[in-house]
């Protein structure tokens, strides 16, 4: 019994000095519950946007190599963009044309890394003129000190040289061919999951 009331005694004398130590600090408390609010809703932003990648996700889209093969060039890169919002680029855009230095379409994957895309399309597919290294040459000059991007792509319907594809992993360029588009156009897989060795999640390159 007198453990008991001792005890207690003890639990009131904490919890008073407790109070008055907050009472006397009032900034720290609301810097308490300042974290704790942002912490909060981080949390509840983040599970919202996964969210949202699934139901894009759902939604299915899908391109044959057939279809993509009869579209005009600029369709084209409005097919590319659409395919990384499917995948959860929510700010994915078409950039192509007169001036776009290098890349037709831009985006941020949900890891926070920002893409750069430069599209070649081929009426004829794979037997069309292959893309060779002088065709990356501008991305390379351009994808990283102007777009800002961490993965820069060279994307085409058709077939890239050996020269490009070495000249390519010596920049740390990425090249999506036609078989490789295949996959990711027909399939539910993003890109990202199809490529190699990209950069960590998060900004590499700076605002």
């Amino acid at each position: 019994m007198v453990l008991t009331a001792l005890a207690a005694t003890l639990a009131l004398s904490v919890m008073v000095a407790a109070l008055r130590w907050l009472a006397a600090h009032p900034w720290t408390v609301a810097a308490v519950l300042l974290v704790a609010a942002a912490g909060a809703g981080a949390w509840a932003w983040r599970r919202g946007k996964a969210a949202r990648w699934d139901q894009v996700r759902a939604s299915g889209l899908r391109y044959a190599l057939g279809q993509l093969d009869g579209l005009h060039h600029r369709a084209f890169e409005f097919a590319v963009r659409d395919l990384l919002r499917r995948d959860g680029c929510a700010d994915a855009q078409q950039v192509g044309g007169r001036g776009d230095n290098g890349a037709d379409v831009k985006a941020t994957d949900p890891y926070g890394r920002r893409w750069a895309i430069q599209c070649k399309h081929r009426k004829d597919g794979w037997s069309g003129k292959p893309v060779g290294t002088p065709d990356l040459h501008v991305l390379n000059g351009t994808g990283r000190q102007i777009h800002n991007g961490d993965v820069l792509v060279m994307l085409t319907n058709g077939r890239i040289t050996d020269n490009a594809v070495q000249f390519a992993k010596s920049q740390r360029l990425h090249l999506v061919d036609r078989h490789l588009l295949a996959d990711w156009a027909s399939g539910s897989r993003p890109l990202w999951d199809l490529l190699r060795a990209l950069p960590p999640a998060g900004r590499q390159t700076g605002p």
